[in-house]
């Protein structure tokens, strides 16, 4: 009961954040900035003022941790596997190319930028998958730094907004089908808002496309966080020194993995509901009021992450994550176009 109480008054402020974010992101035109980065960017702003208040910093801790998997579960309720199948061996191909270009490049990049491991996996993992959800979904994994996910959401966040305007310009100008141009924008564009606002901007038909496709591609969500586990628990193997000789633990690292302390558990939970949502056994209004709280739960998360960033902290990040962000993006968007041309579906 005491945690209730610890807790409460943050909650129901991460709560009223949420509401906020949602009414500003509605006076957006075609909802470019959806209601998650406002949450991020209010509660980085009030952070200064908030920060003092150990009252509502349990709440805030609690809403971008716990209630972040709670709200990645849930998500499940609004994928479904059959649709996989249905946008075809086209878009799988072109996902699986811009998956490798997103973490390879990233990769790369951030070892020439010398950058936080972390960070630049958080900036692949929005880019290559599906912007703030997968940074999130990744986050508690590798036990990342507030900072560290503002910084990679802020990076996605605004390569988004510019997407969402050239796309359609880009499309027409390579007068691109329907199809075509809803496979282009499912696969290369980050947050799913942003690729609604750019698929239904070009037309209707490329705006539904669009979506199955975002779908689908959030789907690697999965294998994405379990590779992320693996490797979080490998470093920290290493990185573990003994007490007596300052040597690595080296008898340490030669045992195996426990799998039971990197397996994210929530993710089954999350491939449950996605299972049962696929067999439809879910009513449709059922399954539209488990979307809608994920949503409120996730920008209440992101609110929560907001609030407990500082922008010294994410200062300290400096250029270069920023222009990783954008070379990443613009190469997914890059070779999401070219395979697509090799397949004939532009």
């Amino acid at each position: 009961m005491s945690i209730v109480k610890k807790s409460l008054p943050g909650i129901l402020f991460t709560v009223l954040l949420a509401y906020v974010s949602f009414s500003l992101s509605k006076l957006v035109p075609y909802g470019i900035i959806g209601p998650g980065v406002f949450a991020l960017l209010i509660g980085m702003m009030l952070n200064p003022l908030l920060s003092r208040c150990d009252s509502l910093f349990y709440g805030f801790d609690l809403t971008a941790k716990r209630i972040l998997r709670i709200a990645i579960i849930l998500m499940g309720s609004s994928l479904n596997i059959f649709q996989v199948l249905e946008v075809g061996k086209f878009s799988l191909i072109v996902m699986i190319f811009t998956l490798v270009t997103a973490f390879g490049g990233g990769y790369l990049l951030g070892k020439l930028f010398k950058m936080n491991w972390k960070l630049s996996g958080l900036i692949s993992a929005g880019t290559g998958i599906c912007g703030g959800s997968a940074i999130a979904a990744i986050a508690p994994v590798i036990d990342a730094d507030e900072s560290d996910i503002a910084y990679a959401i802020s990076a996605t966040f605004i390569f988004d907004i510019i997407m969402v305007i050239l796309f359609p310009i880009m499309g027409r100008y390579f007068q691109m089908s329907d199809l075509g141009f809803g496979l282009w924008a499912g696969t290369a564009i980050n947050d799913t808002s942003s690729v609604v606002a750019a698929g239904y901007a070009y037309s209707d038909v490329a705006g539904s496309f669009s979506v199955i496709v975002k779908l689908t591609r959030t789907l690697s969500i999965v294998p994405i966080v379990l590779i992320f586990s693996y490797i979080n628990e490998r470093l920290e193997r290493k990185a573990i020194k003994t007490t007596d000789n300052g040597c690595l633990a080296t008898d340490y690292e030669k045992k195996k993995i426990d799998i039971k302390k990197i397996f994210p558990w929530f993710i089954l939970l999350f491939l449950t509901l996605v299972g049962v949502n696929s067999t439809g056994i879910i009513p449709i209004v059922m399954s539209s009021f488990l979307t809608k709280t994920s949503k409120l739960l996730m920008v209440m998360s992101l609110g929560a992450i907001g609030l407990k960033t500082n922008f010294n902290d994410l200062a300290k990040s400096g250029f270069f994550p920023m222009l990783h962000g954008f070379i990443i993006s613009a190469l997914v968007v890059i070779v999401s176009f070219l395979v697509q041309m090799m397949v004939g579906q532009v």
